[in-house]
C-alpha cells in the first residue's frame, strides 16, 4: 500500500489576504516542498467535498448553514475576529473536510496505508457550533467520526502536535466512546484551553508545555507520556492534526522545535501506528505560519509517513 497526498486547488481559493497568518502562501510553500524527486513516490489525489452527513456528525446544522451563508459573493468577510472568508472559502472548507474523510476511505479500502491532507482552512479550533482560530470545520474530528460511522472502526486516536490546543477537536471528541484525543501544546496560549484539568482517562489527554520548550524537553515528555497513552488506547486508526507552529521561527507562538523534531515526532507516531493498527495514519494539516519552517516541517513529516 502506498502513501497518498490529497489536496485541491480550491484550498488556494480561500483568500484571507497576504497579511493574514493563515494565507494562501502557506499551501503554496507546502506544495512546492513536496514537488521534488524525494516525493515522487507519493500518489497524488484531488480532494472530494465533504458530505453534509459527515459535517453534521461534528457540527450542528445551524452552524454549518451559518458558515456557508457567511461566505461572500466577492471580496472578503469576517466570520469572527480572526477568521476571514472569501468567495472561495466555502468550497475550500468542504474540500478540506472531504480530504480527511476521503483519506479514511482510502485507508479502510486498502488503497493507501498513510495519507497526508495538504488542505486549508485548518480545523482543530472549530467547535460544534462556533468557529475560531482560522478554522471552519473540525477536519480531524470529522474524519474520526466518519471512520466509526461508515467503516465501523471501534477505536480512533487523534494526535495533535500543533502548538495551539485543539479546543474544537476536544469539544467534539469529549465523552465519545472509542475516541481518544491527545494534544501537546504551549500553555498558556490561544485559545486558553488545554489544561490538565480537562483530561479524561482513555478519552482526553492534554500535555501542556511552557513557552520556550525545546527539543530535549519536548521529546522526553512526548515519548514518556503521549506514546504510552496511545499504546494503552490501542487505536485501530491514528489521525494526526499536523501543525508546525511549534517551530522556533513561528511568529504566533513561543516554543522552540526544529525540523528534526517534526521528523522525530512523526517517526514516533508511525511506530505507534505500526504497532497498533497496521501503520494506518490519516494526517491533516493544521497550523504553521513561518513559510520556510512550515515547508521544511511538512517535508520532514511526509518523508516520515512514506517510510
Amino acid at each position: 500500500m502506498s502513501t497518498w497526498l490529497i489536496t485541491h486547488d480550491a484550498c488556494l481559493g480561500h483568500d484571507t489576504g497576504s497579511a493574514h497568518p493563515e494565507r494562501i502562501e502557506r499551501l503554496e510553500a507546502i506544495l512546492a516542498a513536496l514537488d521534488t524527486p524525494a516525493f515522487a513516490g507519493l500518489q497524488r489525489h484531488s480532494a472530494e467535498s465533504a458530505s453534509r452527513t459527515a459535517l453534521e456528525r461534528a457540527h450542528s446544522r445551524e452552524y454549518i448553514d451559518a458558515v456557508m451563508a457567511a461566505v461572500p459573493a466577492s471580496g472578503r468577510a469576517q466570520l469572527n475576529a480572526d477568521t476571514t472568508l472569501s468567495a472561495g472559502s466555502g468550497e475550500a472548507a468542504l474540500r478540506a473536510a472531504g480530504a480527511a474523510t476521503q483519506a479514511v476511505d482510502a485507508i479502510q479500502a486498502g488503497d493507501a496505508r498513510r495519507v497526508f491532507c495538504a488542505v486549508r482552512p485548518p480545523g482543530h479550533h472549530a467547535e460544534t457550533g462556533e468557529s475560531m482560530g482560522f478554522c471552519l470545520f473540525s477536519n480531524a474530528a470529522i474524519a474520526a467520526l466518519h471512520a466509526q460511522a461508515v467503516h465501523g472502526v471501534q477505536r480512533v486516536a487523534i494526535a495533535d502536535f500543533d502548538v495551539h490546543h485543539g479546543n474544537g477537536t476536544e469539544a467534539v471528541v469529549a465523552g465519545c466512546e472509542g475516541l481518544f484525543y491527545l494534544s501537546t501544546h504551549q500553555y498558556p496560549l490561544f485559545p486558553g484551553t488545554g489544561s490538565r484539568r480537562d483530561n479524561r482517562p482513555g478519552n482526553i489527554l492534554n500535555i501542556p508545555m511552557p513557552e520556550g520548550t525545546g527539543s530535549a524537553d519536548y521529546r522526553e515528555q512526548f515519548h514518556r507520556e503521549a506514546i504510552a497513552a496511545l499504546i494503552d488506547f490501542d487505536p485501530e486508526l491514528l489521525i494526526i492534526s499536523a501543525g508546525f507552529d511549534a517551530a522556533v521561527e513561528d511568529p504566533l507562538a513561543g516554543m522552540a522545535l526544529t525540523t528534526d523534531d517534526f521528523a522525530w515526532v512523526t517517526d514516533e507516531l508511525v511506530a505507534v501506528a505500526n504497532y497498533c493498527c497496521g501503520g494506518h495514519i490519516c494526517s491533516v494539516l493544521e497550523g504553521g505560519y513561518d513559510l520556510d519552517a512550515l515547508a521544511r516541517g511538512v517535508a520532514a513529516h511526509v518523508a516520515g509517513l512514506m517510510k
